[in-house]
């Protein structure tokens, strides 16, 4: 299977409804270069910064996207875990 763009998941987002402006897509790239993240973990600091704060939140992505390559996150579990033990989800 091809892994997915950043580009990519803003498409599927809107495919299912879901849009963002044009400036959260700019932001998201630079906070992407910023951090210098792959495309899979920007697309899941992104995928938890809207399920943590029902909106884009750049500051909290940024803040996620720097931590998570600073403590070498790179899976799914991993984030999630990293979010249950920061008490953004339940266990």
């Amino acid at each position: 299977m091809r892994k997915q763009t950043v580009v990519q998941y803003f498409e599927f987002l809107a495919s299912k409804g879901f849009r963002l402006e044009e400036d959260v897509f700019r932001f998201v790239q630079f906070g992407q270069q910023y951090a210098q993240a792959s495309d899979e973990l920007t697309i899941l600091a992104l995928e938890w910064t809207l399920k943590v704060q029902r909106q884009f939140d750049g500051s909290f992505f940024l803040a996620l996207l720097e931590e998570w390559k600073q403590q070498q996150i790179v899976t799914p579990q991993q984030a999630r875990l990293f979010m249950e033990e920061k008490g953004f989800v339940k266990q």
